[in-house]
């Protein structure tokens, strides 16, 4: 009867030993990620982002014109961008679009997509 007590004790000590690892690793892993997520990493990337500096409000203009060349003064005057000016322009628009997903309205995004094809002239990529 001892030798079926001391069966049981080393069980029950694996098990606990094996539930208190797992739970100090994903209590590690849940550590590290609110660490470096944000709530909001893409007003931050759009704000603070290395390619350019942009006007307050580029994409709420009114026409594509305005956007485009707004973005073209933007990403010829960064000096901290690592690609070309038109690559740097034509991404953060896209990123921009991309962000908004399901709930940028249907206007909105038509102007924008107008936005990228006149970029796409103010660069002389035709």
């Amino acid at each position: 009867m001892a030798a079926h007590k001391k069966a049981t004790r080393k069980t029950a000590r694996k098990s606990a030993t094996k539930s208190a690892k797992r739970s100090a690793s994903t209590t590690r892993r849940k550590r590290g990620a609110s660490k470096t997520t944000s709530k909001r990493w893409s007003q931050r990337v759009t704000k603070e982002s290395d390619a350019l500096d942009l006007k307050h409000g580029v994409f709420k203009q009114t026409s594509a014109k305005k956007i485009a060349s707004s973005l073209k003064t933007s990403a010829e005057h960064s000096t901290r961008r690592k690609s070309g000016a038109y690559r740097s322009a034509l991404s953060m628009l896209t990123f921009y679009i991309n962000r908004a997903g399901r709930t940028l309205p249907k206007t909105e995004r038509s102007r924008l997509e107008r936005a990228k094809v006149e970029l796409k002239h103010q660069f002389g990529r035709d």
